[in-house]
This record gives structure tokens, sequence and C-alpha cells, in this order.
């Protein structure tokens, strides 16, 4: 495993133990070289899923991509990293139940969306900003209208 403080392949298992979700094993590790700690996340994957692209091409699902994603919209938003990789565990488990091998990006960017909006508000703007490829503030406006206007997201006051 790749230091990602240096860079270098030859690091050290300290421990080992099983995630929550029972579907991986949280590895804690040490490089040799730099000594940096660092946790990582191994797991068994059932098939291997392809991504058919808006243009139709096809790529392999890539799980560390789709991590970087939803990082990108959770930057420097005060989510515990356990949350986080159990949502993105819920959305590989989706997309694998689906049953085909194939699944389509607006797949994927649909079950990550449902994901950010019970985990992070701003991180479902964020992400739904480049997902629905906003151009312009008023594209912001109409969506958070509609989301405004969604029985499903309002408070439930009844309590």
């Amino acid at each position: 495993m790749r230091c990602p403080y240096c860079g270098n392949d030859d690091t050290q298992v300290k421990d080992s133990r099983p995630t929550e979700d029972s579907n991986a094993i949280r590895r804690r590790r040490i490089c040799n070289a730099c000594g940096g700690r660092f946790t990582t996340f191994e797991r068994v994957q059932l098939r291997e899923l392809l991504v058919v692209k808006k243009s139709g091409r096809k790529v392999p699902f890539d799980r560390d991509k789709l991590a970087r994603s939803v990082g990108t919209a959770l930057r420097k938003r005060d989510v515990e990293p356990e949350r986080v990789e159990r949502m993105i565990s819920g959305v590989v488990r989706q997309l694998e139940s689906l049953g085909d091998v194939e699944v389509t990006s607006d797949q994927i960017g649909e079950f990550v969306m449902e994901g950010l909006k019970g985990l992070d508000d701003v991180a479902f703007v964020r992400f739904a900003s480049v997902y629905k490829n906003f151009s312009a503030a008023d594209d912001f406006r109409s969506f958070l209208t509609e989301l405004g206007n969604d029985e499903r997201l309002k408070p439930n006051h009844d309590d």
C-alpha cells in the first residue's frame, strides 16, 4: 500500500479489524520510509462494475474516485469519517444490488446525492452543482427552490 505522505510502497500493517458493515477491513499502517501513519479500508469486491458514461464510453467502476468526489463535496465540513465511509459503502452496495454489471454515471450520481442529502446539506448542494452542471447563480436558486418544495425534505414539527 502506497504511503499518502511520501509515496513509498514499503508500508507495514500495525493493526487490522473489521468495520461495522463487515464488508471491509480497517488497517492502521505505518510507512517504513517517513514514519507516517494512516488508515486504509480494504474490501472484497463482489463483481466488477462498469460505468456507462453519458458519451456511451464504458470504464471500470472506481470506488476511490467516488470517495474523492464525495470528499471534495465534504471539504471543510464537520462530518465524521466513519459516517462518510458508511455512506460510500451504502452507495456501492446499492450499485452492486442493481443486479447488472453495467451502471450509468447518472445512477451513481443519484445514489450519491441521496446519501449526501442525509449527511450534510452543504455537501449535497456542492455535489449537485457539479453533477447537474450548474453554470449560473440562478441554477442554484432553482435547485434550492425545488428542494424547499420537496415535502420529503421539510422538517416535521409534529414531534
